[in-house]
């Protein structure tokens, strides 16, 4: 695409219209700047709220991926790749699922993590590479992340995705997305003009964060992966997390923290099965088969024994 070409695309798009808010911005001091932006990010929950129907089916996509061994990837360049790979790198230790169940795709690979490379986004053949080393396949769920709705890199991989039957999301933060077109379900949180022009990793950033721990934590509670509130699955990997893990078994049982410690070695560094072994009373291959027969679900592994 031609630059005069892509100024006119630029004109169409709402995350790069000016906004008339924030003419000013230059002149106030940093208070001021401040309170500005802050007013700006005051509307991003409600432009969220308002497409909740629509996460909600996202949601009941991936649920269904997820009880059909399916994966849920995110697919995206610079900012909005990134926020992929936060979002999927922290589903391992708050879940306890594998690293192979969500994984973030991004234009230039682990390198433009840290560093910007800006022109990878213009490649949509690259998207498809990059999908086909991830084994894409049509029992997974690909979320296409685009503040600006047009990254030639997403749109490819969303097209070839779903040219093989995989269920597509698209993810964007202007109502006339471009990558809409190669996408079954449509996410798109409206969040207006930026407070500084086109920098979409502020406002459209901030709802592309919240919308994926919306698609990707609800996915987990429906899943199995919570009890009550509390994250049951979580890996003890750290200090912090073995500490969390400890407490949740006390809360949960009532028991000494020595026996909490005691039962979470029994059980694998296991919460859900520390706590399932302490409750019902039986060992750790009763609370297993449990477990399964529950599908993972603890209050319903829990009802069994009443």
């Amino acid at each position: 695409m031609d630059n005069q070409s892509l100024i006119s695309k630029l004109n169409q798009l709402v995350s790069e219209n000016q906004n008339p808010e924030t003419l000013d911005i230059d002149c106030l001091n940093s208070l001021g700047v401040l309170e500005l932006i802050n007013k700006q990010d005051q509307l991003v929950a409600s432009a969220i709220q308002e497409i909740l129907p629509q996460i909600a089916t996202a949601v009941d996509a991936v649920v269904n991926a997820f009880e059909n061994k399916g994966r849920l990837l995110y697919l995206g360049a610079g900012t909005s790749g990134r926020l992929g790979v936060l979002d999927a790198v922290e589903c391992v230790p708050t879940f306890g699922v594998s690293d192979n169940q969500v994984i973030a795709v991004m234009a230039g690979g682990e390198a433009a993590m840290f560093k910007a490379k800006e022109g990878v986004e213009d490649n949509p053949q690259a998207a498809i590479d990059d999908l086909k080393k991830n084994q894409l396949n049509a029992n997974d769920v690909l979320v296409g992340i685009a503040a600006s709705g047009r990254t030639p890199y997403v749109m490819g991989g969303l097209a070839y995705a779903q040219s093989i039957g995989v269920t597509t999301i698209a993810l964007s933060c202007n109502p006339e997305a471009e990558i809409s077109a190669h996408a079954d379900i449509l996410l798109l949180p409206i969040v207006g003009p930026e407070a500084l022009t086109g920098s979409t990793r502020m406002k459209s950033g901030s709802a592309q964060k919240m919308v994926l721990n919306m698609l990707s934590t609800a996915s987990m509670i429906r899943t199995g992966k919570s009890y009550q509130n509390l994250m049951v699955d979580v890996k003890a990997t750290n200090q912090k997390l073995y500490a969390r893990g400890t407490r949740m078994v006390m809360q949960l049982t009532g028991v000494k923290q020595s026996i909490a410690e005691k039962t979470l070695e029994q059980a694998d560094m296991k919460v859900k099965l520390a706590v399932l072994m302490l409750l019902a009373k039986i060992d750790k291959s009763q609370a297993e088969k449990r477990l399964l027969q529950a599908k993972g679900f603890l209050r319903r592994a829990l009802d069994k024994q009443s």
